[in-house]
């Protein structure tokens, strides 16, 4: 397989020279100039997941919640224009999406200015959905949610019904009419799938679903023109067995993505929620985004499955991939499994554990051909940077322990 288009660890920072900003509280705002609309996408696993069903609401209700406080600076610092969260409980009155806008979003945060989005997608998702079986064959199926046995016997792992769910946020109009989401889509109905079968039972094989989450294709109107915003959060390719399901299972939520705009023939199989076959429209443009828990170079994914996007033909790369300075501080300081890895620290996404598997590039925003890459960003501020605070040292997670990601794009 070819290598991914990008550097290795040993690069220099003076490479990096007119790269994104971000890792510094001084994150450039999105322009538009004369060849077309600058859009600013990014991604965000914001951790605003809770331990029980209803707390989120609860936690959100009031304006003082710490870590919610430092999620929305996080996102008004960066100020995208179209933003997915992964890990945001589902509510299925949307409540915890509307509080989350008006009371922190729509509220300056530390000086930070006020983002509004008028328009966001939410959906079901299938993490602490009870699948009615013994998927992970320990002495039965749990059906009752509140519990890490539950979760193990969910259709994707959680204590409760819409645990680690997601949401798009958007300041341009989503065509909601058009969305596509492949929550139900079966593991064993992608041609050469590499499900366990020697672990499943018939029984799960004929019901697992493939996504965890889920996968959404949220179009978003940019002026007259259409971009399809391509979401998902794969599971971690970790807490399994030498069978490696949890694994085996992220490469093929992340193969679901380059299948759909692969073209055709190669989506074909494929069907959505609503019984609509086949993928992406070829030519039609998209950014696929989301916390995909795989990094092309170290941690545990099954075959380098982030590849099969980073070397996609479809996929529009940057020059230079979304970078920061605090990431390459971290790995400095924290040492243990940073010191192994091969990937360029400047990367990272996310700030792991320093014993295994060390900070990883595991969240992207991807842009198609069609679309023009511009600046870009990972939001890692460095610890002499006044918003160190909202990332903390690895040990302290303020916040979350994976970074926003940003991507501008000129849409023309």
């Amino acid at each position: 397989m070819n290598q991914p288009r990008s550097l290795s660890r040993r690069t220099t920072l003076a490479a990096l020279a007119g790269a994104a900003l971000a890792g510094t509280s001084a994150v450039p705002a999105a322009a538009s100039d004369r060849r077309g609309r600058t859009v600013r996408f990014a991604t965000f696993n914001a951790s605003l997941n809770r331990g029980t069903q209803g707390a989120l609401v609860s936690d959100l209700s009031t304006p003082d919640n710490a870590q919610a406080k430092n999620a929305a600076e996080t996102i008004q610092r960066v100020d995208p224009d179209v933003l997915l969260i992964n890990e945001f409980d589902y509510v299925e009155s949307g409540a915890a999406v509307r509080l989350f806008l008006r009371n922190y979003l729509a509220v300056g945060q530390n000086g930070a200015k006020p983002v509004r989005y008028r328009y966001h997608f939410t959906a079901p998702v299938n993490t602490g959905v009870a699948s009615g079986l013994d998927l992970d064959g320990r002495g039965g199926a749990v059906t009752t949610p509140g519990s890490d046995a539950y979760g193990q016997d969910a259709y994707g792992y959680g204590w409760f019904p819409g645990q680690y769910g997601m949401v798009v946020l958007s300041k341009y109009p989503i065509d909601t009419r058009a969305v596509r989401t492949f929550q139900r889509f079966l593991w064993r109905d992608m041609p050469g799938n590499i499900m366990p079968t020697d672990y499943y039972s018939a029984e799960a094989q004929a019901v697992l679903r493939l996504s965890s989450k889920s996968h959404w294709d949220v179009p978003v109107c940019v002026g007259h023109e259409t971009v399809h915003f391509l979401v998902s959060h794969p599971t971690p390719p970790t807490f399994d067995g030498t069978e490696d399901r949890n694994g085996r299972r992220n490469h093929d939520e992340i193969r679901l993505w380059a299948d759909y705009i692969g073209g055709r023939r190669r989506g074909s199989y494929l069907y959505d929620d609503k019984g609509r076959r086949g993928g992406l429209r070829p030519g039609a443009r998209f950014v696929l985004a989301g916390d995909q828990n795989a990094d092309p170079y170290d941690g545990d994914s099954y075959d380098h499955a982030i590849r099969l996007l980073l070397d996609h033909p479809a996929v529009s790369l940057p020059k230079v991939p979304p970078t920061s300075k605090g990431a390459v501080e971290a790995a400095r300081l924290q040492g243990g499994a940073n010191t192994s890895h091969i990937g360029d620290p400047a990367y990272d996404t996310a700030d792991f554990g320093d014993t295994a598997p060390g900070n990883l590039r595991v969240d992207y925003v991807l842009p198609s051909r069609g679309l023009i890459p511009a600046s870009n960003g990972v939001f890692w501020p460095t610890s002499d940077d006044p918003l160190y605070r909202l990332v903390g040292g690895g040990a302290n997670v303020p916040t979350s322990d994976h970074r926003l990601v940003w991507q501008d794009v000129r849409v023309v």
